[in-house]
C-alpha cells in the first residue's frame, strides 16, 4: 500500500509532466522538465523504475526535440521558396525574437516572438539580399512561421513519445 508521501510525490511528479509538456507549446525546454522530473523519480525511488537505458533514450528525444524545433522555420522557409540564407535568416530571427518576446509578453511572447521572428528572417533576407518581390519574400517568410509552429508540436510529439517510452519501461 502507498504511503501518503508516495501519493503526494507521484502527484508532484505528474505536476511537473504537465508542465513540461506546457512548455514544450510556448517553445521553451518542456522535454528537460520531463527527463529532469522521471530522472529525479527514479533517484527517489532507488532506481528501481525506469532505467539507465531508457534515462539516456530520454536524453536523446530530449536533444531530438530541440533540433527539430530548431530546424522547423528554416525547413518551412526552404519548402516556401527560400534559399539557404532565407533559412539560415529564418533560424536566426526565431531565436531573436523568441529572445525580444518573451520579457515582452511571458509565455505567449515567446511563440509569437519566435514565429515573428522567423518571418521577419527569412521575408528580410529575400528582400534585401535576394532582390525578391514583396509577395514572394512574405510567401517565404509565411513559410518560416508555419515551419515554427509545426516544430513547437513536433516537439510536444516527442515530449508524448518520451512520456509513452518512460510508461513502458517503469517496473
Amino acid at each position: 500500500m502507498m504511503t501518503v508521501v508516495a501519493i503526494l510525490g507521484w502527484f508532484v511528479f505528474g505536476v511537473v509532466i504537465a508542465v513540461g509538456l506546457a512548455l514544450d507549446l510556448v517553445g521553451l525546454f518542456g522535454n528537460w522538465v520531463i527527463v529532469g522530473a522521471i530522472g529525479a523519480a527514479w533517484a527517489i525511488t532507488g532506481f528501481t523504475h525506469f532505467g539507465g537505458w531508457a534515462m539516456a533514450v530520454l536524453v536523446g528525444l530530449a536533444v531530438l526535440g530541440e533540433v527539430v524545433e530548431a530546424v522547423a522555420a528554416a525547413l518551412g522557409a526552404k519548402r516556401f521558396g527560400g534559399d539557404r540564407g532565407a533559412a539560415l535568416s529564418a533560424l536566426v530571427g526565431a531565436i531573436a525574437g523568441a529572445v525580444v518576446g518573451t520579457p515582452v509578453l511571458p509565455v505567449i511572447g515567446t511563440v509569437a516572438g519566435a514565429c515573428a521572428g522567423a518571418f521577419l528572417g527569412a521575408a528580410g533576407h529575400e528582400v534585401l539580399l535576394m532582390r525578391r518581390t514583396a509577395s514572394d519574400a512574405a510567401w517565404t517568410g509565411l513559410g518560416a512561421a508555419l515551419g515554427r509552429i509545426a516544430g513547437l508540436f513536433a516537439k510536444l510529439a516527442i515530449g508524448i513519445a518520451m512520456l509513452i517510452l518512460a510508461a513502458v519501461t517503469f517496473s
